[in-house]
């Protein structure tokens, strides 16, 4: 018989509640484990499903630029024999008009058609790119400066008929760039840059293809390697001519629409590009030049460093031709551009050497630069966030003050002499062929000797003519009887006739004409 159990025996003993805490808190922090592992798969697994989608979406833009890419070769390709076509009739065509206009007579090509409208400009413009006399209408255009708006409408169309316009221009301006010819004025070179600009421009539309437009440019490969060793060689001249600093604007505009025109921008030379960009900042193409010649990544940094050389207008332009006036507010950068333009008008007027002239160049340079950021607000529509108003009536009275200076103090005020302080004619007398009117008392005088009642003394000779007038009108002489004693003394110890100005402190008088 098995053994009943010992009731007076402790059997084994019950958890504590310390041990029932203890296993509690391990199962809470499991579940909080094990649901921080589970947020953490979940959180990998969304990134992944977004990363895959980004990489679905990715795949699809890229197939779709794929298949634009290949229909745009397609269409390439397919329309190079028709351009190729109508390029050709119309060099046939050209190269009709201009043997047509060789064989004319000579006198005919010499004839100068009127220029008085825009019809007669652009036939005289015809006439010089059909007969491919470069010079000739090089000479014609930078002649008439004034006409540089007519000049970009009819300039385009006139070298359409030219036979090989890309040479013909690159003929035209051989002149002064890439550097002009020796013996010859630097600095007129530098002030015709703006007529290369124009020839260059006026190419563009000129090579476009036919049918592409600005996606294909038609230039040959011999002008193409003509138009580099251009750019080469005005980049070799850079040092000779003491680096970028040393180069006038309008030299540097015509390399760079070079640049743009022929299609020959380099990769490794976009720094030389970017210096000479912000060198020449201020010119009103060079905002989009920069976008042409690849410059877009880089003009943050060089709207950052317009705004630290005090260009703030520039960087303005700058910023809204690339779309990043978010990142450059306009506004703060005006205001800027007005404090920096008023403190060098202060500045101007500490000159007390000449404090006219100091008050006039401050002025004109307040002027400038309220004109400047008005047009600029009037451009960019920022009436809304830079009120007008205060500027134009500050203009106003710049105006006002500038015009009240130009004002003589009375209307009788005489001008006079700093030398000997005697009284002065108007500016324009001597131009006069009429009688001299002069708001000063007539000095005594004698008239010609054919006027018997007025007596010649022998110790004078005949007065010069006066200024202007040539020998048309009879010269004078002042009586020296009528002059004061102590002169009359002076003028009798001469040992030959006097000249018929007044001795050294005796203020002038003047002769009236007499016909």
């Amino acid at each position: 018989m098995g053994s009943s159990p010992d009731p007076g025996e402790v059997s084994d003993p019950l958890p504590s509640f310390d041990d029932f805490q203890r296993q509690t808190s391990l199962m809470t922090s499991c579940t909080l484990l094990w649901k921080e592992l589970s947020d953490h798969l979940a959180s990998l697994e969304q990134d992944l499903m977004n990363k895959s989608d980004a990489l679905k979406a990715k795949l699809q833009t890229l197939n779709i630029e794929t298949q634009m890419s290949l229909k745009a070769l397609d269409s390439r390709e397919s329309s190079i024999s028709k351009s190729i076509s109508i390029t050709f009739r119309k060099l046939d065509d050209n190269a009709k008009m201009s043997m047509a206009s060789a064989l004319l007579p000579a006198h005919a090509n010499t004839e100068d058609p009127e220029v008085d409208d825009s019809q007669g400009l652009l036939m005289k413009l015809k006439t010089f790119c059909r007969r491919m006399a470069a010079k000739d209408l090089w000479i014609f255009v930078t002649s008439r400066k004034k006409e540089l708006e007519s000049f970009r409408l009819e300039l385009p169309k006139a070298l359409a008929d030219c036979v090989d316009p890309p040479r013909f221009v690159l003929e035209a301006i051989s002149e002064v760039f890439p550097f002009a010819p020796p013996n010859t004025n630097t600095n007129n070179c530098s002030d015709l840059g703006w007529a290369c600009v124009l020839f260059l421009e006026s190419l563009i539309p000129v090579m476009m293809d036919p049918i592409l437009g600005k996606e294909r440019m038609l230039v040959t490969p011999s002008i193409k390697l003509k138009a580099e060793e251009i750019a080469e060689t005005w980049k070799k001249s850079l040092e000779e001519r003491g680096g970028i600093e040393n180069v006038k604007a309008p030299d540097v505009h015509s390399f760079l629409q070079h640049l743009v025109t022929f299609g020959i921008v380099k990769q490794e030379d976009l720094n030389l590009y970017r210096k000479l960009v912000v060198a020449s900042a201020w010119r009103k193409q060079m905002p989009k030049l920069a976008l042409s010649l690849g410059l877009r990544d880089k003009m943050p940094d060089m709207i950052e460093e317009l705004i630290g050389k005090g260009q703030q207008l520039d960087a303005v332009h700058f910023a809204y031709e690339v779309g990043l006036d978010d990142k450059f507010p306009p506004v703060p950068l005006l205001k800027a551009f007005l404090k920096d333009s008023r403190k060098v008008a202060t500045s101007i007027l500490a000159d007390t050497n000449n404090s006219g002239r100091a008050a006039h160049m401050a002025a004109k340079k307040e002027l400038s630069g309220i004109r400047a950021v008005l047009k600029c607000i009037e451009d960019y529509r920022l009436e809304a966030e830079f009120p007008p108003e205060n500027l134009k009536k500050r203009l106003e009275q710049l105006e006002k003050e500038k015009i009240e200076k130009r004002k003589p103090s009375s209307p009788t005020a005489k001008r006079t002499r700093g030398s000997t302080g005697g009284p002065m004619p108007p500016a324009k007398a001597g131009r006069s062929t009429n009688a001299y009117v002069s708001s000063f008392p007539s000095p005594p005088y004698i008239r010609s000797p054919s006027h018997t009642q007025y007596s010649v003394s022998p110790a004078y000779s005949a007065a010069p003519a006066i200024y202007g007038h040539g020998g048309m009108s009879p010269s004078y002489a002042y009586s020296h009887e009528a002059a004061p004693s102590h002169l009359q003394a002076m003028v009798r110890s001469y040992p030959i006739p006097p000249l018929n100005f007044p001795a050294y402190g005796v203020a002038h008088a003047f002769q009236q004409a007499y016909y």
